[in-house]
This record gives C-alpha cells, sequence and structure tokens, in this order.
C-alpha cells in the first residue's frame, strides 16, 4: 500500500484495532484484511459455492490500491463484535412525549456504534400550543431539539465517532422563524446541522415577495402567514452570518422517493446528502476518481470494473451489518438503498489540466458520473436476477422496470477522513489549499505540498521551497505572476472558484445522482447577503437538491492569531498552519491587581512583553476562593495568548461566567474569578494599547511561527478554524469541520 505519512496516522488514531488497554494490536494491512472478509461472506448466503477467498482477494486490492473504500464505520467495525456498518439512519419524531423520548434513546444507540442521525421536527406542534392531556402549552421543536444535543454531548465521549445529527424544519411550520435563528450563537445546538426544508411553492412565492400559510402540524389549520421572500432573506442572512441553516428543497426530495406509498422523505443525514424514510439507514462507499486517470485520460474500463466490484460490496453490507436497533434492520432490508460516491474529483481534473471552474469541468462532471450511476444501476440488476430485487421492488415507483436489487444506488457525500486516507481532494470539492505548513519536533516547520501541484512544478523545474512558502502565504496560486498563466488557470483553490461554479459543479454531480450531493459553496470573507441570495436561487433553478453554504471568518472562533502577534490583534493565518506556543520570554513587564470577588480576595497578575499580554498568574487571599480553578484559568490563558488566540476573544470567553458567589466592588460587579480575570485583562490591555512608545526588551522578538502576510493578498489568504486535538487547520465540507491531519470531525 502506498499510504501517506498523514493517512498512516489517521488509521492509527481512528481505525486500527485497540486491545482493553487502549494499544494499537492491529497493522494496517489487517485492518482491509478485516473489512474484505467480513464483507465476502454473505456471498454464501447467495450461492454456498461461492469463491469467498478469491471475492475477498478483489475486495482487499480495490481497497489497498486505494480505488474505493468505504464508511468509516464498515471500516472501523466489520468483523468485529460491534459490527454496525452503516454510516447514517433517519429517525421519526411525532408529536408526543413517548416519541420524542424514544427517539432520543434510539439515536444514543446509533451514536454509541458510529452512525450519525438525521430528524425532521416538523410533526412537533408549534410553542404555545395547548397540550390537552395536561393542561400546558408546548414548548416548540427548537426546545426538544436542545433535549437531542444534551444527549448527544452525553453520549459522544464514549462512541466511536462523535455524534452527529441533522435538524429539519419545514418552512411552513409557525416556528420556523425560532427555528431559523436557532444557532445565531455558535455555542447553541452545537452537535446538529440544520436545514430549512423548502417547498416548490414557497420558492416561487419567495420570487413573488407574496405571502405563504402557516400551518399547525397538530391540528393542520393555517394559523398565520409570513412573506416568502422576507422569510427568504432571513434564511439568508442566518446562512451569511455563520453558514447555518442550510437549505432542502422537500418537494425534490420526494420526486425522487422510491417508496412514497411507505412515507414521505422528511428528513435526511447529517450532511444532506442521503434522504431517507424513517429508519432506513444507509451505506455509502466512495470511489476514488484520480486513481482512474492512466496516462492523460480517464479510465473507463478500470472505472467500471470499480464501479461493479463497489456494489457488490455495499450490496453485502447490508446484510454483513449488525444494526442498532431491529427495526432498522427490517426497513434497510426492505429497500437496501445503497449510497456509491467519489473522491478524488479536483485531483483528477489537474491530471487532465481542465479547470474546476470551466465549461469542460462540468462536461467531465456529468460524463463521469453519468457513466457510474449506468453502470451501478446496471451491476445492481445483475445482482437481482442473481439474488432478486430488493422485497419492496414491486411497490416503488420503479416497478415495471427492470429489477433492481438496491433501491438507490449513488450519493455523493463528504469523504472526510476517507481523502486524507486515499490522500486524494475530498468528494467533489475544489482543492482547498495547495500547500501549507506543518509544525514538527523542535519547532522545524515542513512544507506540505498537494502532490499533483508538486509533480507539475517538478516537471518544469520551478519546484523550490520559497516558492511553497509564498503559496502558504498566498493562499493560492492565482496572484503569483511568476508562474506561467496555464499553470494558474488549472490550480484554482476553493476560494478561487466563485460561489456560481461551486453552484453549477454540484448541480452537474446532481443530475446523475439517485440520493443528493453533499458540496459546501465556499464565500469570500466579504461576500455580500446578495450573493449568498443569487447563489440559493441558482441552486434552485439548476435543479439541486440543497445547499450548504460557508463564508470565509464568519463563526467567532475560526481565526485565531498564528503570524504576527500585534498586541491581540486578530491576524490570518496560512492555511494549514499547526498551532504551536511560542516560547515565553524570559524578561516582562507587569502588573497585579488585587480584585475582591464573592469569596474572598483575588490578586490577578498579568505580564506582557512587545507583542502584548502573555501571561496571567493569580493566587487567592488565605480567607477563601478557589486557588486550583483559578490557576487553571491563569495557565489555559497564558498558553492561549502565547498561541496567538487575540485577546478580545480570551476576555470574551472569560467575562460573565457566574459563580454562586458575586460581589458588587466600585459599581462593577464581579460574577466568578474567570469575570475578575477577563476585566483585569481587559483595563491591563486597555493601558498598553494606549502607551504611545513602549521602551524595547532585552530579549530580541521571537521569530513568527509562519511567513509574513502580504496585506495586499490578505483578503485572499484561506482563513480556517484549527483542530481541537492536533492544531492544524479545518476545513469545512457539507456542513461538517473535517481536520486534514489528524482525521477529527465535527459535525454542527
Amino acid at each position: 500500500m502506498q499510504l501517506s505519512e498523514n493517512a498512516r496516522v489517521v488509521l492509527e488514531r481512528r481505525y486500527l484495532t485497540r486491545d482493553a488497554n487502549g494499544d494499537v494490536i492491529e497493522t494496517e494491512d489487517g485492518l482491509f484484511h478485516r473489512v474484505a472478509a467480513a464483507l465476502a461472506k454473505p456471498d454464501l448466503a447467495h450461492n454456498p459455492d461461492a469463491d469467498v477467498s478469491a471475492l475477498e482477494k478483489e475486495f482487499y486490492e480495490m481497497m489497498t490500491s486505494l480505488r474505493f473504500l468505504p464508511n468509516s464505520p464498515t471500516l472501523m467495525n466489520a468483523g468485529k463484535d460491534l459490527g454496525q456498518l452503516s454510516a447514517c439512519f433517519v429517525l421519526p419524531v411525532d408529536d408526543s412525549i413517548d416519541s420524542i423520548f424514544d427517539a432520543i434513546k434510539q439515536a444514543a444507540l446509533i451514536h454509541k456504534s458510529g452512525g450519525g442521525t438525521g430528524f425532521s421536527f416538523s410533526r412537533l406542534r408549534p410553542k404555545g400550543c395547548a397540550v390537552r392531556t395536561t393542561g400546558g402549552v408546548a414548548s416548540g421543536p427548537v426546545s426538544f431539539m436542545k433535549v437531542f444535543n444534551a444527549a448527544t454531548e452525553a453520549i459522544k465521549q464514549g462512541g466511536t465517532r462523535r455524534g452527529a445529527n441533522m435538524g429539519i424544519l419545514r418552512v411552513d411550520h409557525p416556528d420556523i422563524l425560532e427555528f431559523i435563528d436557532c444557532k445565531a450563537e455558535d455555542a447553541t445546538i452545537t452537535n446538529f446541522n440544520i436545514s430549512v426544508a423548502l417547498t416548490e411553492e414557497f420558492m416561487q412565492k419567495a420570487v413573488e415577495g407574496a405571502d405563504y400559510d402557516l400551518i399547525d402540524p397538530h391540528s393542520h389549520e393555517v394559523v398565520g402567514h409570513l412573506n416568502a421572500g422576507e422569510v427568504f432573506q432571513k434564511i439568508v442572512d442566518a446562512a451569511w452570518r455563520n453558514g447555518e441553516p442550510g437549505i432542502v428543497f422537500l418537494d425534490r426530495l420526494n420526486r425522487d422517493n422510491i417508496l412514497p406509498s411507505v412515507a414521505a422523505i422528511e428528513a435526511t443525514n447529517p450532511c444532506g446528502e442521503q434522504p431517507l424514510l424513517p429508519y432506513e439507514s444507509c451505506n455509502l462507499g466512495s470511489i476514488n476518481l484520480a486513481a482512474m486517470v492512466k496516462d492523460g485520460v480517464v479510465d473507463y474500463d478500470l472505472l467500471g470494473r470499480t464501479v461493479d466490484s463497489a456494489v457488490h460490496f455495499l450490496d453485502n453490507v447490508i446484510d454483513a451489518n449488525l444494526y442498532p436497533i431491529e427495526k432498522i434492520a427490517e426497513t434497510t432490508r426492505a429497500s437496501r438503498k445503497i449510497g456509491l460516491g467519489v473522491m478524488g474529483f479536483a485531483d483528477m481534473l489537474l491530471l487532465l489540466g481542465v479547470p474546476y471552474n470551466s465549461e469542460e469541468g462540468v462536461a467531465l462532471a456529468e460524463k463521469v458520473m453519468s457513466f457510474i450511476d449506468d453502470r451501478a444501476h446496471a451491476m445492481s440488476a445483475r445482482l437481482a436476477t442473481l439474488r432478486g430485487g430488493f422485497p419492496l421492488f414491486e411497490q416503488s415507483t420503479l416497478a415495471g422496470g427492470p429489477a433492481l436489487r438496491n433501491g438507490t444506488c449513488t450519493t455523493i457525500a463528504p469523504t472526510g477522513t476517507l481523502s486524507i486516507i486515499a490522500d486524494v481532494s475530498s468528494g467533489v470539492e475544489p482543492v482547498f489549499a495547495y500547500a501549507y505548513i506543518r509544525n514538527i519536533m523542535d519547532n522545524t516547520e515542513l512544507v506540505e505540498t498537494n502532490a499533483v501541484l508538486k509533480a507539475e512544478l517538478q516537471r518544469r523545474g520551478l519546484y523550490s521551497d520559497e516558492l511553497m512558502r509564498r503559496i502558504v502565504s498566498e493562499g493560492s496560486l492565482a496572484h503569483i505572476e511568476e508562474l506561467p498563466e496555464d499553470l494558474r488557470r488549472v490550480f484554482v483553490s476553493a476560494h478561487d472558484v466563485t460561489p456560481e461554479w461551486h453552484i453549477r459543479m454540484q448541480a452537474a454531480f446532481q443530475r446523475y445522482t439517485d440520493n443528493a450531493v453533499s458540496k459546501t459553496v465556499n464565500f469570500r470573507a466579504d461576500a455580500t447577503r446578495g450573493e449568498v441570495e443569487q447563489a440559493y436561487l441558482l441552486a434552485w433553478k439548476l435543479g439541486c437538491k440543497g445547499v450548504t453554504i460557508y463564508r470565509d471568518g464568519s463563526r467567532d472562533s475560526q481565526v485565531l492569531n498564528i503570524g504576527g502577534m500585534d498586541k491581540g490583534k486578530k491576524t490570518t493565518p496560512a492555511a494549514g498552519a499547526v498551532i504551536s506556543p511560542r516560547p515565553r520570554p524570559s524578561i516582562m513587564r507587569g502588573m497585579t491587581e488585587q480584585v475582591q470577588i464573592g469569596c474572598g480576595k483575588l490578586y490577578v497578575t498579568v505580564n506582557y512583553d512587545e507583542n502584548g499580554i502573555c501571561e496571567v498568574f493569580t493566587n487567592t487571599g488565605k480567607h477563601g476562593g478557589c486557588p486550583s480553578q483559578s490557576e487553571a484559568v491563569g495557565r489555559l490563558t497564558s498558553l492561549a495568548l502565547r498561541s496567538g488566540i487575540g485577546i478580545s476573544d480570551v476576555i470574551k470567553q472569560l467575562k460573565g461566567i457566574r459563580c454562586p458567589s458575586t460581589i458588587r466592588q466600585q459599581g462593577l460587579s464581579v460574577l466568578s474569578c474567570p469575570d475578575a480575570i477577563a476585566k483585569v485583562l481587559e483595563r491591563v490591555n486597555a493601558a498598553i494599547e494606549n502607551e504611545q512608545n513602549p521602551a524595547p526588551l532585552a530579549e530580541p522578538a521571537p521569530k513568527p511561527l509562519q511567513p509574513p502576510l502580504n496585506p495586499a493578498a490578505a483578503s485572499d489568504v484561506i482563513r480556517m478554524r484549527f483542530c481541537p486535538e492536533c492544531g492544524a487547520a479545518i476545513v469545512h465540507e457539507g456542513g461538517c469541520v473535517v481536520c486534514p491531519n489528524c482525521g477529527y470531525s465535527k459535525c454542527g
């Protein structure tokens, strides 16, 4: 296997089997043998004479050559006692306490086993509606989402993957305005992605600026009216603000519902690409398109054979799976939905010399995906002749045609850690960053470069460490005029691609995908609300089933100060930079302030150098206080400030924290030790910033952790949130964040 260093790290951290002490007891090769063996065995149920060893070899070779990888739960759990192989589930939430808490329990079991869950809260009666059985009033969908969120937070600590949810509400629900703004604060409902379910009627009225009806889901009566144009603008404003909510076009999901006689589709999985009926699950896998390019052309023969093997593999997953709930097992086996998708599409374009943001790129997307979709359905039909069609085939909209083994065959999912293992671009996204800096031991900086770009630059005799560092600083090749124009035209990054081209590419893949396409439409930080609105309208017009957008820098916790530590002011880190605290200066200035807190006296010492505040000590008087907690706050504050987090961000996090003992002194409320520390930091920082000419210190300024940014290109630098586990930059895809360095991921 040709695994990158990153891939080996991710496999060890996330996938390899460990013993009871947490020690790894499995090799990378052993993992793929384990998975291949477990997924070959179901053939025996259909043919006792099946050559299982040959099939195991076929599956093993397909995975170890990195031509195809299944979703993470399959890699983690196949061949183990847990045995839960599905990535995503949808659970119903009906308008009763029993149903609501049944769903919470079922979600906990799913999260524990490594799956994600989607819910529609559209059946819950609105806030303030009378509850006849208790004589009280309903608290509404958003209040119950907070209960689901808290349960997820509790259970995810012991699960194999972090729990993720999708929460959906119909646009005609009376609580829709509260729902749209329920994630206005980033710290609220953190384990959910949210999407508004829009109808075709609503979209038409939004364009016209007309009113539409609000329907009470309990009584089914019209209980009010809103202006569709104004509600649409509210959705746009919220998405512009911090990327939430996304939107799904509900009528389109149900247009392609193959089992409308069984149930309507109301919800999707956490990243939005898999619409499912209640209690359905789906098994996903992705073909590495970069591996399908041979000698500058697409090898369709290899691609076809890979599709055949992948469909066979995913169909076997349904039989090998140990489902967390029996109702899910029954429902999944009745429709046998699979979702074969792709990764490495941007790398395929680079290898072929085709720009992502071009008509040629869109045309290639359609050609490749139509081939995969046709071939997947043909293979499913072939399996049906050997094993029978899916049990509900005659009740489906597909009845009358050739029997299919699988109700759906294709889905474009975000590939997250799978693309790290395969060392290719994620899903159908453009390349996010072509070069980034990895800090290793002894503060040594290693420049990591996209493999395709590095090979092309070396072929042309242009590669140099200096050039790579400039690409890190610029965040793109677009403005490096010394590079050939054809190179800059092809090697475009996510922020070189306009939202229009993002949407057009998503629509191209959607035309030949049974389910939906998970993709993030990237906007620059200075994008306007009007640009977001136009992207949403274009997605509607071009036939997309949903949209997720992310405007660079739009979340409070996203930007960390990794560059010049300019007295607490925010600076923009280079894409992929790793956080590493600068050394503690040997000489600093400082001041100590006594603060009266509710349980005694707190002494706060604040030290600073020419780069601003970098150290905080605390000490409590003999009459009480929380010495260990205040010391911990001081240590973590010092670490954060030396790691480049802006002083204003630190103050914002500490200020306002309450404890049972509060006090007022000199007209100022002191709510807790952290609150007192924040207020001292605020005063000291103001004093430092007002000092005209601070005297230089004896110690020279520490070396910056990255090359200084070019001010003229600062707006072009890609700014990302950083991984809480390893410090590498995190990228946004499909409503989730993924660390390309260690594989950490989180939705919501």
